[in-house]
C-alpha cells in the first residue's frame, strides 16, 4: 500500500521532512489504526494514502493502482470510485439534509443503472441502518454531534468503499456517544468487508483493529498485526 513514502515542506529558508521511508502493506479487508503524538505525521499519511495530497518520494497503491502514475483528475476518479471518509469535525453540508448529504457520493459517481430514485432509497436505507429513519429531513444543525457523525458514517458506506478512511471520527465526540459511534463504525465495517485507515490518538479504539501502525517524529517505530 505505501513504498518508501516520504514527504518534504520547504520554506524559503529550509526544508522540513514531515514523513521518512514509511512502507507496509495492508491486507484487503483488514483495519488498521494509525497512532502518534500530535505532530507526528498521522494526517499526512492519511492525505498521501487517500490521493489526496501527492508524496515528495516513493508512492501509493489504492485499490491495486499506483497513484504517482496518476494526475490530479485520475486521483479524484479513483478516489471517488473506491474510498469513502469520515472526519472528525462530520463535515456534513450545511444546507442539505441528512438524506441529501448522503446522497452525495451517490450523485457524484452514479453506479450502472442506479436512478435518482434508488439513490434515494439507498440513501434512506443507510440512514436506517445508523438509527436516524426520522431525522432524514433534518439539517446538520437540527441534528447533535452523535448523529451528524452517524450521517457522516452512512454517506461514507452507501456507495460501497473498497477502502474507508477514518481521521479521529470520535474525536469530537464525549465518551459515551465516542463509544457508540466506533462501535457502530466496526460493526458496518465488518459487514461491508471495507479496508479501514483509522488515524486515533486512542489506545482503546486502535485495540479494535488488526493491524496497528504507530509514528514517531514522521518515522514508522512499529507495525504490527494485533495480538503481537
Amino acid at each position: 500500500m505505501a513504498q518508501n513514502l516520504g514527504k518534504t515542506v520547504s520554506t524559503e529558508h529550509h526544508s522540513l521532512d514531515i514523513l521518512h521511508e514509511i512502507s507496509f502493506d495492508l491486507p484487503a479487508g483488514s483495519t488498521l489504526a494509525v497512532l502518534g503524538a500530535s505532530g507526528s505525521g498521522k494526517s499526512t499519511l492519511l492525505s498521501l494514502l487517500a490521493g489526496l495530497d501527492v508524496p515528495s518520494r516513493g508512492d501509493v497503491k489504492l485499490g491495486g493502482q499506483l497513484l504517482g502514475v496518476l494526475d490530479e483528475d485520475g486521483r479524484a476518479q479513483l478516489r471517488a470510485s473506491l474510498t469513502g471518509f469520515v472526519f472528525q469535525s462530520f463535515q456534513l453540508l450545511p444546507d442539505l439534509t441528512a438524506l441529501e448529504n448522503v446522497m452525495l457520493p451517490l450523485e457524484l459517481v452514479p453506479r450502472p443503472g442506479m436512478n435518482r430514485r434508488a439513490m434515494i432509497q439507498k440513501a434512506q436505507e443507510w440512514l436506517e441502518r445508523v438509527g436516524l429513519g426520522d431525522r432524514m429531513d433534518h439539517s446538520p444543525r437540527q441534528l447533535s454531534g452523535g448523529e451528524q457523525q452517524r450521517v457522516a458514517l452512512a454517506r461514507a458506506f452507501a456507495p460501497g468503499p473498497q477502502i474507508l478512511f477514518a481521521d479521529e471520527p470520535t474525536g469530537s465526540l464525549d465518551s459515551a456517544t465516542g463509544e457508540r459511534v466506533a462501535n457502530l463504525l466496526f460493526e458496518l465495517n465488518r459487514e461491508m468487508g471495507t479496508t479501514l485507515v483509522l488515524v486515533t490518538h486512542d489506545e482503546k479504539l486502535a485495540a479494535r483493529c488488526d493491524w496497528r501502525l504507530r509514528l514517531e517524529a514522521g518515522r514508522m517505530v512499529e507495525f504490527v498485526q494485533a495480538g503481537e
